[in-house]
Parts: C-alpha cells; sequence; structure tokens
C-alpha cells in the first residue's frame, strides 16, 4: 500500500530515470541472414516483460482522445483541377527525382497563341516563364522559330492590309470623279430638257392663246414692274434713313432689302462688352450695320421725352465674303459666359470680327436673322454659278498659258483666250472619262519633273499621250494650241537633255539605240542623226590627233588607216542598229567626206617619198589591206576615194575591177 501510495507522475529525484524505448518493426530479415521456409512453423511470439504503473499511466495519456473531427458528407464536390494542367503535366518520370524536369518533353509542342500575345495586358515576362519553365532548349528554338513565322506573316498582312486600302481608296477616288463628271452631264441635260420643254410649251401655247392667258401675262408684267418700283422705293427710304448707306449701297437692278431689325448691340471683341447700338439692314446682296447716333439738337430748345438718334452706316460687306458664326455653338464656355453671348453671332471678314447681340437677348430673333441671311447667302451663290463657272474657265486657260511663254508670244492664241469667254468650262477625254483643263496643267508639271530627275522613257511616254489628246480635240481650237505649245516646248527640252547623253555615249551600241529610239519617238530622228554623226566625227578627229609621226613612215599610215577604217566600220555598224534604213545615205555622206581628209593626209604624207618605192608600196599596201579588211566587212566600197591622185586610176573611171586586181597592179606598175 505504501508503495503505491508513493505513485505519481511528477517528477522525483531519483539517480536512475527509467527507459521507455520505441517499438522497432523490421521489414526484412536482415543481410545474410537464412530465410526460414514457407511451410515451417511459426515461433510462438515471446513473452512481453510484465509492465510497470509508471508505463501504463504514461500509456493512458497518451492515447486520450481530445476531440471528434465530424463526418463530412460524400456530396463535396472534388477540387476543380488548375487550367492547362492536365494529368499528363503532372506525370513525373519513373526514375530519378520528381522535382527535376524532364530531358525530353512527353507533352505537345509549344504552340504560339496568337490571342494570347495580342491581348495589351499581357504580362511578358510571367508569361514566357510559366510557358517555358518545362521546356527544352530545342523547344525554345522551334518556339522562337515560330515567333519569327508568326511575325512575318503578320508584316506580310499588314502590307496587304496597306495595299488593299490604298487601292480602295484610289478606286473610290475614282469612282467619285466618275460620278462627279456624271452629275455634271446630267445636269447639263436636265437643264436641256427643260429648256426644250419651255420651247415646245411656248410653241403650243401659241396656237391656243386666248385672252385669259393675255391678261395673265400683262398682270404678270405689272406685278414685275410693281416689285421694281417697290425696291427701288425700299432702297430710297434706306438712303434716308441711313446716313453713308448709299455710299456703299449704289443703286442695282434687282437691289432690295430682305428684312431690317434695330436691337442688337455691338460687344468689344476682347471683353465682351457692350459698345454701341447697332442696326442691321439684310439685302439680296449685301448686309448693312449702321450704329445710333443722337442728333445735334439746339441747347435753347427744350426737348421733351427721349433725346432723337440717328443711323449712320458703319459696316457693309458683301455676303459671298463672310462667314456668320453662332456664338451660342462654340464649344465649352462658363455659365456667365454662354448667358452673355447666347444670343449672339459673329461676322467674319478678310480677317476682322464683329460681335452683335439682341438688345433684349431673344434667341428666336437671333435664330431668325441668322436663317434670312443663310438663305439669301445660299440664293446668292445658286445665282452667281454660272459666272463663276465662266470665270473659273477662262482663269485656267490663262493660267497654263502664263505658265508657256510661248503661248504668251502667240497672238492668234491669245485672241482665242480672250473669245472663249462664253464657254462654261473645258473639259477633255481621256481614256474614256472627263478630265478638266487643270489635269492638264498637272500632266505638264509632271512631265517637267521627270524631264529633271532624268527619266526619259517616262518623259516620252508622257508627251506621246498628251499628243494624243491633243489630236482629239478637233472641236476646240483654244485649247489644242494651249497644249500643243506646252508640249512642243516640254518635247523640245527633252530631245536637248537626250541629245548631250547621245554625244556622251556615240560609242556604246546599247545606250546609243535607246537614246536614238527616244529622239524617233519624239519627232527629233534628224537631230538625232546629226548630232550621233557629229559625235562620231569628233571622235574620229581626236584619235587621228593621238597618232604620232616619229619618223616612220610605214608605222604612222598603219596607224592613221588603222584608226580611220575601224572607226567609220563601228560608225556604220552602229548607225545601222539605231536608225532606220532609210537614213543611211546621210551615215555614207558622212563616211566619203572623212575618207576624203585620210586620203588628203595620206598623199601629203607619201609626197615626200618616190613614187612606187618600196616605202610607197609598202604604205599602199598597209592601206589596201585595211580597207578591204575592215570596210569591205561592211559592204562598204570607196575604192574610188581611197588612193586617189596616188595611182593611175585614169583608165579605171569606167571600168572598175575588182579589189584583189587592182590592189595587184599597184605593185606591178610600180616595177
Amino acid at each position: 500500500m505504501s508503495e503505491s501510495r508513493g505513485l505519481t507522475l511528477r517528477k522525483k529525484k531519483t539517480s536512475k530515470r527509467p527507459v521507455i524505448s520505441a517499438p522497432q518493426q523490421q521489414s526484412r530479415p536482415p543481410a545474410g541472414a537464412v530465410q526460414p521456409p514457407h511451410n515451417a512453423q511459426l515461433r510462438p511470439p515471446k513473452e512481453r516483460p510484465e509492465q510497470s504503473e509508471t508505463s501504463d499511466l504514461v500509456k493512458r495519456r497518451y492515447s486520450t482522445r481530445y476531440n471528434q473531427l465530424p463526418q463530412f458528407g460524400n456530396d463535396i464536390p472534388d477540387v476543380p483541377a488548375l487550367p492547362g494542367a492536365g494529368p499528363s503535366n503532372f506525370k513525373r518520370r519513373s526514375h530519378g527525382s520528381p522535382s527535376r524536369p524532364q530531358s525530353s518533353r512527353s507533352v505537345d509542342p509549344l504552340r504560339v497563341d496568337q490571342a494570347v500575345l495580342a491581348d495589351p495586358s499581357l504580362q511578358h515576362e510571367r508569361y514566357v516563364t510559366q510557358l517555358l519553365s518545362n521546356a527544352s532548349e530545342s523547344d525554345i528554338q522551334e518556339y522562337q522559330q515560330n515567333l519569327h513565322r508568326v511575325k512575318r506573316r503578320n508584316s506580310m498582312d499588314l502590307k496587304q492590309s496597306i495595299y488593299q486600302n490604298r487601292t480602295q481608296f484610289i478606286k473610290i477616288s475614282k469612282e467619285a470623279e466618275n460620278l462627279k463628271s456624271e452629275m455634271t452631264n446630267l445636269r447639263t441635260l436636265m437643264s436641256e430638257l427643260t429648256t426644250a420643254l419651255e420651247q415646245s410649251s411656248a410653241v403650243a401655247g401659241t396656237n391656243i392663246d386666248t385672252v385669259d392667258a393675255k391678261a395673265r401675262r400683262k398682270a404678270n408684267r405689272s406685278s414685275v414692274a410693281n416689285l421694281e418700283a417697290m425696291w427701288n422705293t425700299q432702297l430710297q427710304a434706306l438712303w434716308k434713313n441711313v446716313e453713308r448707306s448709299q455710299k456703299f449701297l449704289p443703286q442695282v437692278p434687282g437691289r432690295h432689302v430682305v428684312m431690317e431689325n434695330g436691337s442688337w448691340i455691338e460687344l468689344d471683341n476682347a471683353t465682351w462688352k457692350p459698345k454701341r447700338p447697332v442696326h442691321i439692314v439684310l439685302l439680296n446682296d449685301h448686309l448693312l450695320v449702321a450704329s445710333k447716333k443722337r442728333k445735334k439738337i439746339d441747347p435753347n430748345v427744350p426737348q421733351a421725352g427721349p433725346a432723337p438718334t440717328k443711323l449712320v452706316a458703319e459696316e457693309c460687306w458683301p455676303l459671298g465674303e463672310i462667314d456668320i458664326i453662332d456664338m451660342a455653338a462654340g464649344g465649352q464656355m462658363k455659365p456667365a459666359e454662354e448667358k452673355a453671348v447666347a444670343s449672339a453671332f459673329t461676322i467674319r471678314s478678310s480677317g476682322s470680327t464683329w460681335i452683335y447681340r439682341h438688345e433684349k437677348r431673344d434667341l428666336e430673333v437671333k435664330i431668325d436673322v441668322l436663317t434670312a441671311i443663310r438663305k439669301v447667302q445660299e440664293e446668292l451663290r445658286k445665282a452667281n454659278i454660272p459666272v463663276n463657272d465662266q470665270r473659273n474657265s477662262r482663269s485656267e486657260l490663262n493660267y497654263l498659258a502664263s505658265k508657256d511663254p510661248s503661248a504668251l508670244k502667240n497672238g492668234d492664241i491669245v485672241n482665242s483666250i480672250n473669245l472663249a469667254k462664253e464657254k462654261p468650262d473645258v473639259l477633255i477625254e481621256v481614256d474614256g472619262r472627263q478630265q478638266n483643263f487643270r489635269w492638264i496643267e498637272g500632266q505638264i508639271d509632271e512631265l517637267d519633273i521627270d524631264i529633271a530627275l532624268q527619266h526619259y522613257e517616262v518623259a516620252v511616254e508622257k508627251v506621246e499621250k498628251l499628243r494624243s489628246v491633243t489630236a482629239s480635240l478637233n472641236n476646240d481650237s483654244v485649247v489644242q494650241e494651249l497644249i500643243s505649245v506646252g508640249v512642243d516646248e516640254r518635247a523640245a527640252k527633252l530631245a536637248t537633255a537626250l541629245c548631250r547623253e547621245l554625244m556622251d555615249t556615240p560609242s556604246f551600241v546599247g545606250a546609243t539605240k535607246r537614246i536614238a529610239t527616244l529622239l524617233i519617238r519624239l519627232g527629233f530622228e534628224d537631230r538625232a542623226r546629226e548630232v550621233y554623226l557629229a559625235a562620231r566625227g569628233d571622235t574620229l578627229t581626236k584619235r587621228q590627233r593621238q597618232c604620232v609621226f616619229d619618223g616612220d613612215l610605214h608605222k604612222y599610215i598603219f596607224s592613221i588607216s588603222f584608226v580611220y577604217f575601224t572607226i567609220i566600220k563601228n560608225t556604220v555598224l552602229i548607225f545601222q542598229a539605231s536608225f532606220p534604213a532609210t537614213h543611211m545615205s546621210a551615215c555614207i555622206k558622212w563616211a566619203s567626206e572623212h575618207l576624203e581628209v585620210f586620203n588628203a593626209l595620206l598623199v601629203r604624207q607619201l609626197s615626200a617619198v618616190e613614187r612606187g618605192g618600196k616605202v610607197w608600196r609598202d604604205c599602199m599596201d598597209v592601206v589596201w589591206a585595211h580597207e578591204k579588211e575592215l570596210l569591205g566587212g561592211v559592204g562598204l566600197d570607196f575604192r574610188e576615194v581611197i588612193g586617189r591622185s596616188l595611182e593611175f586610176r585614169e583608165s579605171r573611171a569606167t571600168d572598175i575591177q575588182p579589189r584583189g586586181e587592182s590592189r595587184s597592179r599597184s605593185r606591178t606598175r610600180a616595177a
């Protein structure tokens, strides 16, 4: 009993503490141990040693259940899977650590998601890190190649879309221009139809003209006369009521007053404060503003009531030269400013501005005035359309004529322009489309640019196109003369530039043929032929002067004969390839003239040696050999020119012998 009372869980100061070992489990027998057979009898378990009271208390303490977890139901759904993380993404290798990435990917190759890349809120570094976290080097290279491929495809798509947009814009512009020309033609046809209907109705009405119709026309004539008289009366009343108004508004047929309103105030442009009261008068072609001023009165005479005022004209503008702006629709304003200018409008003309506000700030009155002004402006614009078209047509002719000094020097063209006032517009048909005179001006300007930039082929094509357009204008001599003068001047300028090019490269077949063809297309074939032959003549003279006589006559004759015959041969070949066969006579004439010069040089050099001697024979043999080899190869025969006055050729004037025989006779006669 005394021992059991002394048992406690508290620490006791004992020198030897009890040791409790954890249970040890052995899954397999130790290495080297003999495996017992399957059918061997199991040994009985060893008896555990008797537990002490202390171990029993410890076991109870560690086996106590403090809390019981509730039983959750099975109806709760599973945790959803991560996006893009299927079962294949979490496969681990059968060998090695599962935390290390696989060396070869077992999933699909990386694909370029254009929808994700097009997202403006994409975090690029995070996206690339997440995408390439388990990728190998080959996968990264493949993904990079795919990105480059997508970039090139997008670039090509962008270029294609830009080209398509430009093509569509050009197509729409051309269609709009065609529609405009068609509308002009339709308007012309409608006006012609209206005129024809009026004429037909007038002719038909003459046959059935009755007394009532005559009375009606008489009434109309009287009403028009009454209207003219009323307008004159209004205009005279305006001159009487508004001082200096007659200075701005003289008497013009049809001028009349449309409306008047005197409840207006002129505001200061900077501060918008009232400046002076004004009176606005709207006419059919002008807008008059008169200020209200006090009349001078006698101070000795007592006045009853307000002081008398008078109207003095201050400003007057043609309706076609002013802009009316409603200040109530002029953007954002402060409440105080909006209240001040709600009933105001602005007039702009020639860089100046005037602001007027209604005296009682009545919006309806302001709207009525602005509506009336704009209506009169529109009527005036429609009435001035024929006059403006006539003025524009004449200005186009004058402008193009002023750009060509040669056109101004031609008195017939200037007189034709002055007589072309009645034509409303100048339309030219080019490739089935109606073009105005400004199009011709633009084409001539582009031609000047091409000539300056040395785009000779393009310039020649434009000259040919403009000449064909000019040839089609058989019914309009004025326009035809103007275009012809401008095109001919540019063609001459272009021909001058091409001739300079031809003089620089007369020894090259390709360049000479190209330039000569362009000059022939321009109509300057004679000038091209002369320039080419002159350039080749200069080359021949220059090369002949480079042959220096150093005492050896045979060597000198050999040099000059080879130079002459070679250059003449090449000139003939290039001329045949560049010019038509009808111009070949000019080349033969040029060759004959230069061979005459060569023969004179040969006679002068051989005059110092004995005729028929060895030196003389050697020199003549060289000349005949070069002539036969070089000139005979291209079909040229200048036997009567070469060696004249050197050999005895009197008998051959009528009997021309073959080349070999004539050459051998020089030796025979010398012997």
